[in-house]
């Protein structure tokens, strides 16, 4: 990371603890920082990439509120292992 870029990411972390913003850091690329904000209804990514460019991604939510009855359709969507099927299923044609 350039010497520029780490004074900037520095002076990120720096206004987010002013502000009593909290975050986290992340590594997950070999060329960037990632630093995640999460704030009332949103969610945000912030990366302080080596080449000196800063890539900003903003998650807004519509401010609906689920039951939990949405957590079925969360982990149909994103397992990777097909729905159990119950062992008193009976097969129907």
């Amino acid at each position: 990371m350039k010497k520029d870029q780490f004074g900037k990411l520095l002076a990120f972390l720096e206004r987010l603890d002013q502000q009593k913003i909290s975050y986290t850091l992340e590594h997950s690329r070999d060329d960037a920082i990632m630093v995640s904000v999460v704030t009332p209804g949103e969610y945000w990514e912030v990366e302080f990439l080596k080449d000196g460019g800063i890539d900003v991604e903003r998650y807004v939510s519509n401010g609906e509120i689920y039951d939990e009855s949405i957590l079925t359709e969360f982990f149909a969507k994103n397992s990777e292992c097909p729905p159990e099927v119950p062992d008193d299923a009976v097969a129907r044609k």
